[in-house]
């Protein structure tokens, strides 16, 4: 078993959008996957699991895998984690432009 912690990094969290590509990505290895936040544990390619974790930006969770890719399961996990779930923070510099 392998374990990693990430950290949620794009503004919105963990919504339908991001759990969907979590899933996806979990479901393309044969290893168990479990994401836990604090004491509460899911199924990491489960949609309805990952949504229940409410989880927002800036929040720890775990990430666990068993099985015989484990190592690059967690590999790519963390990879979307890391890169915001290819999700950018609006520009706010454009946002007070009056002209």
């Amino acid at each position: 078993m392998t374990e990693r912690t990430v950290t949620v990094t794009n503004q919105a969290g963990i919504h339908t959008r991001p759990a969907s590509i979590i899933v996806r990505t979990a479901s393309n290895f044969e290893a168990e996957i479990i994401i836990q936040r604090g004491a509460y544990e899911i199924n990491g390619k489960s949609v309805i699991g990952v949504m229940t974790l409410a989880a927002e930006q800036g929040v720890e969770l775990t990430l666990r895998a068993d099985g015989p890719d484990e190592s690059e399961a967690l590999a790519a996990l963390a990879d979307l984690f890391a890169r915001g779930f290819g999700e950018t923070a609006p520009d706010e510099s454009s946002a007070n432009d009056d002209s």
